[in-house]
């Protein structure tokens, strides 16, 4: 019956039209093919998520929410956001969800604009010791506008020093206090954050981006029933299409939706939306569950393998989606070991440890993630052989005859967990 109906994509019509663009896209689906994606960002969504991020619902503007449009024509637009809002409620437990954000970054904007004004102390954790960017980086809009003080980790644990992080509560007062961050590989205690905020009166953030869906698979505690709002991006390891959510407690629901329309953007992007509430579905599943149970054994798996080969695993492990690996025991630094292993097809990046002695655009150690590789259906013994391939690369990854040999056992080894395969017919 869809046969005869145009519902969005026509990658024939696009070959012919515009060559160009064609082999870009049929190259990077070779280049996810036949590489190993460790980016602990990265995910590969469901075939259901990319027909709904490709549809004809990008064609329509729907500035305002359900039901309360500023332009005509969104009934059916409308339809999709509900249901992303309610699936994103029943998930997370959560009294309201708003799911416009365009990524990560303007939710993050949004939660800044509900409440804090320029000039207003926050607390957030240091992008030296695993924060983001919009945590105030001197560089970002965050550390422009308000006053940011960073906490971190302590040198001889790397876990976060939850004392000094009272301690620069109550000397500074701040009107938001933000945990989560980009290259931490271990949980946060919400409920002491929860303590620290109504200690000084500070709102509860959390920049859960990362490990949110290990959140909706029921692997790691919730940070819901703490925070007044958590905000995210909805790839990753919750496997949806590129952008942002945001959830938070029914009295903050109104100034989150005032902050993000129209304080922060205009109309959403309901291709997005929609493939946002696909993800939210497959989220809910019992199958989601065992596989971001999965994603955590493999990550530690991983880790401990990278270990075994003579590098160290920050905080001494993981309990989340990705490790954070200080490879100065190999000689090299990250920058070197990200290049060498890109070389080889292993997609990873290099990434600042805490108390790095490198610069940031250097680096002493790398990130892994494998929200990927599980996705593929990777398991124990691919970690191992991963890890001695990371190593391998690093070691021997300048030697272009060795670069090659290694490559040759990532394509063998993506080719048995093939990604997007053709559908027998």
């Amino acid at each position: 019956m869809t046969k005869d109906i145009f519902y969005g994509p026509d990658f024939d019509l696009l070959s012919k039209q515009d060559p160009e663009i064609s082999a870009v896209l049929l190259s990077e689906l070779k280049r996810q093919q036949t590489n190993l994606q460790l980016i602990a960002s990265e995910n590969f969504t469901s075939r259901a998520v990319l027909a709904a991020l490709g549809s004809t619902l990008s064609n329509k503007y729907a500035e305002g929410y359900p039901g309360k449009r500023y332009y005509g024509g969104c009934e059916e637009v409308d339809k999709a956001e509900y249901l992303a809002i309610e699936r994103a409620k029943s998930l997370f437990g959560a009294d309201h969800a708003n799911v416009q954000p365009h990524s990560g970054a303007s939710a993050n904007i949004a939660v800044y604009q509900a409440f804090t004004k320029p000039g207003d102390t926050v607390l957030a954790m240091s992008l030296p010791h695993g924060g983001h960017l919009t945590h105030g980086s001197p560089v970002n809009f965050s550390g422009k506008w308000f006053n940011v003080v960073s906490y971190g980790v302590r040198q001889d644990t790397e876990l976060i020093d939850y004392d000094e992080l009272r301690d620069l509560a109550i000397a500074n007062k701040p009107k938001m206090i933000c945990s989560g961050a980009t290259a931490y590989p271990s949980l946060v205690d919400f409920e002491k954050v929860r303590a620290i905020c109504d200690e000084v009166g500070a709102i509860m953030w959390v920049d859960a981006a990362h490990f949110i869906g290990l959140v909706a698979g029921k692997a790691i505690p919730s940070p819901v029933p703490y925070a007044d709002v958590v905000s995210f991006t909805t790839h990753k390891v919750l496997r949806g299409p590129r952008g942002g959510m945001i959830l938070t407690k029914a009295e903050h629901a109104a100034a989150i939706d005032k902050a993000v329309f129209p304080g922060m953007q205009g109309g959403p992007i309901m291709s997005a939306v929609a493939g946002k509430a696909v993800a939210l579905k497959e989220c809910a599943t019992p199958e989601y569950q065992a596989y971001a149970k999965k994603v955590i054994e493999n990550c530690q798996a991983l880790a401990g393998d990278l270990v075994a080969e003579g590098m160290r695993a920050v905080s001494g492990g993981t309990q989340t989606h990705l490790a954070l690996i200080d490879i100065r025991s190999t000689g090299i630094n990250g920058k070197v070991a990200d290049e060498r292993c890109g070389l080889s097809g292993i997609t990873l990046n290099k990434n600042a440890i805490p108390y790095d002695p490198e610069t940031p655009a250097v680096t002493s150690g790398i990130r892994v993630g494998t929200a990927a590789t599980t996705t593929q259906g990777m398991g124990r013994n691919e970690m191992k052989q991963i890890a001695s391939l990371i190593a391998r690369a690093i070691k021997d990854g300048a030697d272009e005859t060795k670069a090659k040999a290694i490559k040759a056992e990532v394509d063998q080894l993506c080719s048995a967990f093939p990604v997007y395969p053709v559908p027998a017919k």
